[in-house]
């Protein structure tokens, strides 16, 4: 591997490009005695498994224990024993049964092949059954199931809200009555609103078991995270105390060769110096991926759109074939969720084979379907998150051979940020994964779904949290709940006859969605929450779906519709927006430890955003090409948001900063100083705190907001708010504002250290920024920020 890291370095192609290379040692496994039922240990020694990692032993021992266990270990782990010999020792032993909730129906297939196979081979005495319950089943499909009543029921978190819990009573008290086991895969997944939502809909399984005298225990697997036992007691709602962490890996690997590399720059057009523009990643990772390939060496390169991902595996095809490597080229697939299950199941088994050469993937390839050990991954761009980063790159690693990983940064923050302080991608605390049961949009409709699947008593706070009493109350003030007495106390049901688990979706807060319609076949393509289509679908905009540009003709909110036609329009559009924020109530505060004089302030607020045009924007130059004004409603965001004002001294000093030059190369010019200077700093500040966000927390950077004012009525002084992009919130800004210091310790790093002049994509402008990134002012920015966060101010002089 050292003699292929040579050969790229070398190519005069890809000069400097290799921002850090570290070599990651293999590792020895470590194995540990577990006593297996004979028929069982048998059929593991028929598929090569004759003695368990020390990691995979630990975990089934606390399960034997009783314990509820969090099981956090790297990509390719063998995680799944852990929770497969308990599942069929118990349905073995007293056909105790097991739930598994996986995230997509793609991994729950995998994970039905697997275990079916494993349960035929015990033989029919053994009373080891498998079926999947997932909506890709028929009505008669799914009967058929109920009927033959597994031991081992794979399904997903929505099948459990829409299919399962209402009808636990009636179609289900079989499995409930004898569940002894519920599995959660990829729990770190489960975070921001849908984590949510999957908090509250397993609290109302915990109801249900409780009401047929069963106690099930959780079995949580988990890529590896900064807090998995708290998140997987705050998704359980299982007490922290009740879980076994294991999160030491003791499979064997062999080393990895890790690449940190970084498109070259453009420079700027007759002034000599570095834009903060780079190469495409997409056409830099093709690059490297056509490169190992004609080389011999299996490749699977991750991207983050199923688009990118079929397109550039096209191309890498036929930059094969124009090379003369037709075999290798004939190898090379596009694997996305998207594809049937027989597509995805011969892509997998190629990549076993070895008669698939190379990928291009989604990240339907990170989660747990077993594609053997491949040569090298490639990660086109950084995929938000260290933990995805690892994730991917534990799909390299072929027995004791070195595997290589290349990271290829895109042009943006955070990728940049990484690229160019690769201590905090290596040594970086993992990142905290976050929901919030507690949010008060989300638990009326939960908890009347739970009086729905059984009735509510006045202990069910222990359930779902100390405002239990004020939800119950509001709901049947609404008409939604009953109040009845009853010889055993106060009990409340559902009140009519319709579902309250169908009106709502785990995906999302919003109920109100507008549908989006071919304009030749008047046929809903998508559909959007209304927020989403206010941004994506108005007037004007050009939407992308399926591989086809459409231009939305109208927009009609009276009958929640979009009318959109094919256009082969060479421009995007972006929208133009005002905010305002109303501080509600201030939560918590603290002072800066760089400035004591200075709060940082959590706190319940109101965002009101009214879209007030778009831009056409080229996509080559990234420039607008033309504006044009829209009339849309207001909209209003009730969250939460953390907030840190600018001390007047450096406000002050901010605003004479327009009075320095400096030398370009081009002729002296001035600073923008002044009001404009003041504006785009603290503009500047809060595009790179909101862009830095996910360094510490699983999310994307569309879950936050952000708002910088030179004055705001609550503080009198200037403010930047950084808010929650969900209602009610999710736990993001409550999170940052416990870890505000370090926030702004980076963002001021981020700013700082950026090769460019005045500010780019890599350090302030947001692609997402309705004020079209005017004004911004990086110099400003970094002054502000050194001073908030008690950094040296420039490690790159400007020249006076």
């Amino acid at each position: 591997m050292d003699d292929l890291i040579e050969w790229l370095r070398d190519r005069p192609y890809y000069e400097g490009q290799m921002r850090d290379h570290r070599r990651v040692p293999s590792r020895d496994p470590e194995f540990a005695d577990v006593a297996l039922e004979s028929r069982l240990q048998s059929a593991l020694s028929d598929r090569g498994i004759d003695r368990l990692y020390r990691h995979q032993a630990e975990a089934i021992d606390a399960v034997r224990d009783g314990e509820n266990v969090v099981l956090a270990t790297q990509t390719a782990s063998g995680k799944s024993l852990a929770y497969t010999v308990p599942a069929f020792e118990r349905a073995m032993d007293h056909g105790g049964r097991t739930l598994y909730l996986g995230p997509q129906n793609a991994l729950i297939a995998d994970q039905d092949e697997t275990l079916s196979d494993l349960a035929f081979t015990l033989g029919f005495g053994s009373r080891v059954s498998v079926e999947q319950y997932t909506g890709r089943l028929s009505k008669t499909e799914k009967r058929d199931v109920r009927d033959r009543r597994p031991t081992v029921l794979l399904s997903n978190p929505d099948m459990l809200h829409y299919a399962l819990l209402p009808h636990a009573h009636r179609l289900w008290e079989w499995f409930f009555s004898s569940l002894e086991t519920v599995v959660i895969d990829e729990i770190h997944g489960y975070r921001g609103v849908f984590g949510s939502h999957v908090a509250l809909t397993l609290r109302r399984l915990n109801r249900i078991c409780e009401r047929f005298d069963s106690d099930p225990q959780y079995v949580c697997c988990s890529a590896t995270i900064g807090n998995p036992v708290e998140h997987a007691a705050r998704v359980t709602g299982m007490e922290q105390a009740s879980f076994r962490l294991v999160d030491e890996d003791t499979s064997g690997t062999g080393a990895t060769h890790w690449v940190l590399w970084n498109p070259p720059e453009y420079r700027e057009s007759g002034r000599g110096e570095e834009s903060g523009r780079r190469r495409s990643s997409h056409v830099e990772t093709k690059n490297l991926f056509v490169d190992l390939l004609s080389r011999g060496h299996q490749t699977l390169a991750f991207t983050r759109a199923r688009q990118a991902a079929e397109r550039y595996a096209t191309e890498s095809a036929e930059d094969l074939r124009e090379r003369g490597e037709s075999e290798a080229a004939a190898g090379v697939s596009a694997y996305q969720a998207a594809l049937k299950h027989e597509k995805r199941r011969k892509i997998e088994s190629g990549l076993h084979d070895g008669s698939v050469t190379g990928v291009w993937s989604t990240n339907a390839l990170e989660l747990g379907v077993d594609v053997g050990g491949l040569d090298a991954v490639l990660i086109d761009g950084y995929p938000g998150t260290r933990m995805s980063a690892f994730q991917q790159a534990g799909r390299a690693g072929r027995g004791d051979d070195d595997a290589l990983v290349i990271l290829v940064g895109g042009e943006d923050q955070l990728d940049q940020y990484l690229l160019h302080h690769p201590e905090e991608f290596w040594d970086g605390e993992p990142e905290r994964a976050i929901c919030n049961p507690t949010n008060e949009e989300l638990l009326p409709d939960h908890v009347a779904s739970a009086a729905a699947e059984n009735w509510l008593k006045p202990d069910d706070d222990r359930h779902f949290g100390e405002t239990t009493p004020d939800v119950v109350s509001a709901l049947e003030t609404a008409g939604r709940l009953d109040r009845r007495e009853t010889d055993d106390g106060i009990r409340w049901t559902h009140s009519g006859s319709g579902s309250p688990q169908h009106e709502m979706s785990l995906r999302s807060i919003e109920s109100r969605e507008v549908d989006l319609l071919d304009g030749r076949s008047n046929e809903v393509i998508a559909s959007l929450s209304f927020g989403d289509a206010l941004r994506d679908a108005h007037p004007g905009a050009i939407y992308h779906h399926q591989g086809q540009s459409y231009e939305v003709t109208e927009l009609d909110l009276d009958r929640d519709t979009a009318i959109l036609q094919p256009t082969w329009a060479d421009y995007y559009t972006r929208v133009l927006h005002d905010k305002t924020i109303t501080v509600e109530e201030d939560l918590r505060s603290k002072p800066l430890s760089a400035r004591p004089d200075t709060e940082v302030r959590f706190a319940d607020v109101t965002m009101r955003k009214q879209i007030t045009g778009f831009e056409r924007r080229d996509p080559k130059r990234g420039e607008a090409i033309g504006r044009e004004s829209l009339n849309l409603p207001e909209t209003t965001l009730r969250t939460k948001a953390l907030y840190v004002t600018v001390p007047r001294d450096v406000e002050a000093q901010m605003r004479a900063m327009g009075d320095e030059t400096r030398e370009d190369g081009a002729g002296q010019y001035e600073l923008s100083g002044g009001d404009y200077g003041f504006a785009g700093g603290i503009h500047a500040a809060e595009h790179g705190m909101i862009s830095l966000f996910p360094l510490s927390f699983l999310c994307d950077r569309g879950d936050i907001g952000g708002l910088s004012t030179p004055h705001h009525t609550h503080t009198d002084q200037s403010t930047i708010f950084v808010y929650d992009g969900h209602p009610g919130g999710v736990g993001l800004t409550e999170n940052g504002y416990d870890e505000v210091e370090t926030l702004l310790r980076r963002t001021h790093e981020l700013i700082r250290d950026c090769d460019c002049e005045d500010g780019c994509p890599a350090c302030v402008q947001s692609p997402q920024c309705g004020n079209a990134n005017d004004p911004l002012s990086k110099a400003e920015a970094v002054h502000l920020l050194a001073a908030l966060s008690g950094e040296g101010e420039s490690s790159r002089k400007l020249t006076p």
